[in-house]
């Protein structure tokens, strides 16, 4: 009899502290976290990234949540952040203007092989900042949660 009422109370003090650590988690996080992945030099690809963007930033919107996106470019989709090859650099910058919390990340080891190979700085559209990995990058977003997204 004492080893089921030890039992019980071990197991009710496991719930409430499964429901503190829930309902801490959600109060304190409560932003919805999601990384796209850009790795082609396509603009079709391009640009399903930046409407997937808008439609998770108009969902989020819709329902009163608040939403952090970070769209991350590496190897060919690095044109995508290059100021002089972007096919969507005007809506990166009305984007950038128009959503709070959007992130666009660029390769650094990337944009280093693409300045190699140019023999000169290439310039990165200014909504841009560097990393110095996009595929650690997305790693470390991943363990912080983000959801991931490759269009």
């Amino acid at each position: 009899m004492k080893i089921i009422l030890l039992t019980c109370k071990a197991v009710f003090l496991a719930l409430v502290m499964a429901l503190i650590c829930v309902s801490s988690v959600s109060a304190s996080d409560g932003v919805h976290k999601v990384a796209i992945h850009v790795d082609d030099n396509d603009p079709a690809r391009m640009n399903m990234a930046l409407n997937n963007v808008a439609n998770v930033k108009k969902y989020y919107d819709s329902i009163n949540e608040k939403v952090e996106i970070e769209v991350v470019a590496y190897g060919p989709g690095l044109h995508m952040l290059r100021a002089d090859t972007s096919p969507v650099i005007d809506r990166i910058s009305l984007m950038s203007l128009e959503i709070e919390d959007l992130t666009f990340s660029a390769c650094g080891n990337t944009h280093s092989a693409m300045t190699k190979k140019a023999g000169k700085e290439v310039k990165l559209v200014e909504e841009a900042n560097m990393v110095p990995s996009g595929v650690i990058q997305l790693i470390t977003l991943q363990e912080q949660g983000y959801a991931y997204i490759r269009p």
